[in-house]
């Protein structure tokens, strides 16, 4: 075989193991840009994840049964205390949010206004899907 032939049949095979690269990249790359991100699980009531954090104690602890209970009444106070602060945020949000809103309004001309109501229609609904308030 000669020289010539011999880089031929190299470069030839250097195209050949560049494009298969090119190739196999591009597909575990399709692949793993479209696979699907597993969500986790649907979160637990309050109730089922305060009685796993009880038993989790009482194992951890040692607690006897009283103790349980005790526990268990303290978590459910806590997260009452601290859903009435976080409804109460989120009232005082949505006041400061109307207040916004009503001043823009304000320096909007009556040609803007039906406009920006579709802007706040479409905001408010993107908020929905997104599940955020």
């Amino acid at each position: 075989m000669s020289e010539s032939s011999a880089t031929r049949k190299a470069a030839l095979w250097v195209g050949v193991v560049f494009l298969l690269g090119a190739a196999l990249g591009g597909v575990l790359g399709y692949g793993f840009a479209h696979l699907s991100v597993r969500a986790d699980p649907a979160p637990q009531p309050e109730p089922v994840r305060r009685a796993q954090r009880v038993q989790e104690l009482t194992r951890d602890l040692g607690l006897t049964n009283a103790q349980a209970q005790e526990v268990d009444a303290i978590l459910l106070q806590r997260h009452t205390e601290a859903k009435n602060v976080h409804d109460q945020s989120d009232a005082q949000l949505e006041q400061i949010r109307q207040r916004g809103r009503e001043q823009i309004r304000a320096v909007l001309t009556p040609d803007q206004k039906p406009k920006f109501e579709e802007f706040l229609k479409n905001l408010d609904e993107q908020k929905k899907r997104n599940g955020t308030k």
